[in-house]
């Protein structure tokens, strides 16, 4: 039985034919889900439905070619969101309104994205302010966009504060990665301090730090990044980076409807702001 329509509410449905493509490699992750959806909650305030068009892991050419066919997709513009280098170096139609998500700008495309610098330093800044020596990183693949620009604020905030720069490990975004890399770094004494690149793995790296009777935030403080739902259940509840994907979605469909309204390829509208959210599982060093 289908839900019964609330007294007063209004349904805002899409007019036929305005559509928003999505290009994707993946919505496995939970960014690149949370992503997919803010975009498609933003389309249909617009008045847009969404189409997702799975690219795979796309080779040179590859969007190119997607792209010249954007007619067979019945879409009036394409939301590429990669997330990985593949972006890089391919050049889009010039006819064909597009904006990148989580990608570098090039080719005079614009690009929306968090600011993952800014969240990188403030979970860094904030293990420091604590007095903590240093942060250990525990990195995302080599292959995201975003697991770079986290790692390199990170060792830029430390350089900057004057302190060692650890060398990073490197996970898969998922809890397994995180236990099987926090184990490696819950026997090791000197570390205090790790910031995690994604909140899936900071909740693998608490399980191997209370594996090795190493308390949380007692003897090592975690930071986290995404601030997912489930982070304020964590044990203890994780301080982490929260990133605002309904104001992302909002500026990705608002930029590409100014590119298929005015023909005109805009600016990018700036990075949308992180904030941190201190919770139970980051205190002062044990000494």
């Amino acid at each position: 039985m289908l839900p019964s329509r609330q007294e007063g509410a209004a349904v805002v449905l899409p007019e036929p034919g305005r559509s928003i493509g999505v290009l994707a490699t993946t919505l496995a992750t939970l960014g690149a889900g949370r992503t997919f959806d803010a975009v498609a909650q933003a389309a249909a305030a617009e008045g847009y439905t969404v189409k997702l068009i799975p690219l795979g892991k796309p080779g040179p050419g590859a969007v190119p070619e997607l792209c010249r066919d954007v007619g067979e997709h019945g879409v009036d513009g394409l939301v590429v969101l990669v997330g990985e280098h593949h972006w890089d170096g391919v050049v889009v139609p010039g006819d064909v309104p597009v904006v990148v998500v989580d990608a570098r700008p090039g080719a005079g495309y614009p690009a929306v994205d968090t600011d993952q610098e800014q969240g990188a330093a403030l979970a860094t800044e904030h293990l420091l302010k604590l007095g903590h020596e240093t942060v250990w990183h525990i990195a995302g693949p080599s292959d995201s966009r975003a697991a770079e620009r986290r790692e390199r604020a990170w060792r830029r905030t430390l350089t900057r504060f004057d302190r060692p720069v650890p060398l990073p490990v490197v996970g898969d975004w998922t809890a397994e990665s995180g236990h099987t890399l926090g184990r490696v770094l819950a026997h090791d004494p000197a570390v205090t301090a790790v910031f995690a690149a994604n909140d899936q793995m900071a909740l693998g790296l608490l399980r191997a730090l209370h594996e090795a009777g190493r308390s949380v935030p007692g003897e090592v403080s975690v930071v986290g990044f995404d601030d997912m739902p489930e982070a304020a259940s964590f044990w203890p509840p994780l301080t982490t980076i929260r990133q605002s994907f309904p104001e992302l979605g909002r500026r990705v469909v608002r930029t590409l409807l100014a590119q298929i309204r005015s023909g005109i390829r805009p600016a990018a509208p700036g990075n949308v702001p992180v904030t941190l959210v201190v919770r139970g599982s980051t205190g002062p060093p044990p000494w």
